[in-house]
C-alpha cells in the first residue's frame, strides 16, 4: 500500500463539476493498494499517518500530529501510485490492485482511519474522474509504502 500525504490548509475533490468532499486543516491522502496489501497494511499506515508530526508547534516547529490539531483527512484512490515506468514511455499499472480487491480495501482503510481518528474521513469516489484542488501547507509532502516498514 502506497500513500502520498499532504499538509493541507484545505482540499476538495469535484466530481462531474459538483464538489463531493472538502477539508480545511488537515491531510490529503492518496491511496495507491496492490494485491499483497493485508488489514495489518491498512492498521499500520493508518496509525503512522495519524500520529506522523507534521503540524507546527507553537514555536513553528513540526511537532504536533493530525490528532494533536484536530485536523481533517481526504482520503483519495490513487491506483497511479503503482506505476511502473521501466519501460517505454508508457506507465503500467500492473501492480496496481483491480476494483474487486483494492474497492473493499480502501473501505477499509477509510473506516480504520475514522476509527483511530475518533471523526469522520472525507474521500473521493473510488474508480470516478476526480479533479483534486489543494492548498499545500509547508509545502510538506511524505510518501509512505508498507512494504518499507523497516
Amino acid at each position: 500500500m502506497r500513500a502520498v500525504i499532504q499538509r493541507v490548509s484545505e482540499a476538495s475533490v469535484t466530481i462531474d463539476n459538483q464538489i463531493k468532499s472538502e477539508i480545511r486543516t488537515g491531510l490529503l491522502i492518496l491511496l495507491g493498494i496492490e494485491d499483497a496489501d493485508t488489514k495489518e497494511d491498512i492498521e499500520w499506515l493508518c496509525r503512522k499517518i495519524i500520529n506522523m508530526r507534521i503540524f507546527p508547534d507553537e514555536e513553528g516547529v513540526m511537532n504536533k500530529s493530525l490528532l494533536d490539531v484536530g485536523g481533517e483527512a481526504l482520503v483519495v484512490s490513487q491506483f497511479t501510485l503503482h506505476a511502473s515506468t521501466k519501460k517505454g514511455n508508457r506507465p503500467s499499472y500492473i501492480q496496481a490492485a483491480k476494483p474487486d480487491v483494492a474497492i473493499p480495501m480502501y473501505e477499509s482503510f477509510v473506516e480504520e482511519l475514522e476509527s483511530q481518528l475518533s471523526s469522520e474521513v472525507k474521500t473521493g469516489e473510488f474508480g470516478a474522474d476526480m479533479k483534486v484542488s489543494l492548498i499545500n501547507d509547508g509545502p510538506v509532502t511524505i510518501m509512505m509504502d508498507t512494504k518499507n516498514k523497516q
